[in-house]
């Protein structure tokens, strides 16, 4: 229910925006949530716990299908919804999508629902984990790729902004872990919640500056409904398409678990980070959300569902690839 009041939150905010654009410019929006992008991977640092990490490290079967499919998969189906979109590569909806594509995993998310599944825990935190270090690097490169093809995109100036604002914090906190790492994880639910407000306040910001440009306004109900049918259908042609993979390669339930819960799932944390490191303060950086913030939304929810069948699961495994 708290992620659900959290998706709540960012509809009241994408509907101050809506109302209240000129928000963005009376405050220093862009400063704050600069620092608080350095402060959400400073304490990601922190909190990665050695042990937990180090407890997953050996199921690489695991590891090689979720990071395949977060990477190279879930980019490549997205690449492949193209010719529904009729500008091509110049179509801001279709890069939005693409985006999306590209991002990590969660890592709160996953590890809460593949444990209320009962599934392998340790390789769940693991694979968040290590998905998020991954797309730091992963994200850009693949926006990089597309954007160098149909615009003006550079990608130093996006490394080093990566570097300052992303890197080096991570690299801080990571450096300190031995000495605050259990203190952060004893708040983490109180950092949780500073991630929580300045994704709102990124998410404020981005859309102030679309509504201000009337970008989103220009967006048909056809449009939007597409690409929410996209989004749905990249979540189970992922999904089933684990469980089946899982089952081919003789997985038990619990490591098919997380790595169908692990391989579907997209951060809007790093989306969300990744929009102001990548596109700035453009003015599409709205329309870059949408796509992430229609597949958060329906990943907690479905997964939540199918984390409740598995925890229900009897003694012989349910099957969930057909």
């Amino acid at each position: 229910m708290k992620s659900y009041g959290f998706i709540f939150a960012i509809f009241i905010a994408i509907g101050i925006a809506y109302f209240f654009p000129e928000g963005a410019s009376l405050l220093p929006l862009k400063t704050i949530t600069d620092v608080g992008i350095g402060l959400i991977f400073f304490f990601y640092g922190l909190k990665l716990a050695p042990a937990e990490f180090k407890a997953g490290l050996l199921n690489y079967r695991v590891h090689i299908i979720i990071h395949l499919t977060t990477f190279i998969v879930f980019p490549l189906l997205c690449l492949a919804c193209l010719p529904l979109f009729d500008e091509g590569l110049a179509s801001e909806l279709w890069i939005a999508l693409f985006f999306l594509g590209t991002l990590p995993s969660t890592v709160s998310s996953s590890v809460v629902m593949v444990a209320l599944a009962k599934g392998n825990l340790p390789a769940a935190i693991f694979n968040a984990s290590l998905s998020g270090l991954i797309g730091i690097i992963a994200t850009p490169l693949w926006i990089g790729f597309i954007l160098e093809k149909t615009a003006d995109f550079d990608f130093l100036n996006v490394l080093q902004k990566l570097c300052l604002q992303i890197i080096v914090p991570l690299a801080i906190g990571l450096f300190l872990q031995r000495f605050f790492g259990n203190w952060a994880r004893k708040y983490g639910k109180q950092l949780s919640l500073f991630d929580k407000t300045t994704i709102i306040l990124i998410i404020y910001y981005s859309f102030s500056n679309s509504f201000s440009s009337d970008l989103l306004r220009s967006i048909q109900a056809e449009e939007l409904l597409k690409m929410a049918v996209i989004v749905l259908v990249l979540f189970f042609v992922v999904f089933y398409g684990l469980a089946a993979v899982s089952n081919f390669i003789g997985l038990n339930t619990e490591d098919k678990i997380t790595a169908q819960f692990c391989g579907t799932k997209k951060s809007l944390v790093h989306g969300s980070v990744m929009v102001r490191v990548i596109f700035g303060s453009s003015a599409n950086s709205g329309l870059i959300l949408l796509p992430i913030m229609l597949y958060h939304s329906a990943q907690l929810i479905l997964v939540a569902w199918y984390a409740e069948k598995y925890r229900k699961r009897a003694i012989q495994p349910a099957d969930f690839s057909s």
